[in-house]
């Protein structure tokens, strides 16, 4: 009867209107995405960012520079994972993990702490931390390698 007939069509209809609304939403997307590109200060804005970025790896190289006792580099460590607790309770995963990092990157047993740190992050925290932990280490390591934190070493 009327049942079948009705399923007949209502499943196109359905597969149909899933469609143009994903379209529709890929389009939305594609639209602002332009929008966003082509605005007059898209390109100033992106190039303040990726300095600013910058700056802040220098500083924190800068600080890593300093920490030739072992005392300054337990504080750091556990600053550090302070810091990557607080943004985590308050849903900012990015500056999280970059503290997480720092931590891992002078922390004595690595392996213990991202243990430690799979056991209790969200997931996909955890993989943005596993993402960045390789270049955090290649940054200490050129930041300990310096010149000047050798001449620091000797005095």
């Amino acid at each position: 009867g009327l049942g079948a007939a009705m399923s007949g069509w209502a499943r196109p209809l359905l597969l149909l209107l899933a469609g143009a609304c994903g379209l529709a939403l890929l389009g939305y997307g594609v639209y602002f995405d332009r929008r966003r590109r082509n605005a007059p200060d898209f390109q100033r804005k992106l190039r303040q960012k990726r300095r600013k970025e910058r700056e802040k790896a220098k500083e924190h190289d800068a600080e890593l520079c300093k920490m030739n006792n072992i005392g300054r580099v337990q504080e750091f460590f556990l600053q550090e994972v302070q810091l990557g607790e607080h943004w985590l309770s308050r849903g900012e995963h990015k500056k999280s993990v970059e503290h997480l990092t720092n931590a891992i990157s002078v922390c004595a047993q690595p392996h213990q702490l991202l243990q430690v740190l799979h056991n209790t992050l969200p997931p996909q925290v955890f993989e943005m931390l596993m993402r960045r932990v390789p270049y955090a280490k290649q940054r200490l390591q050129a930041a300990l390698n310096e010149q000047d934190c050798v001449e620091d070493e000797k005095e």
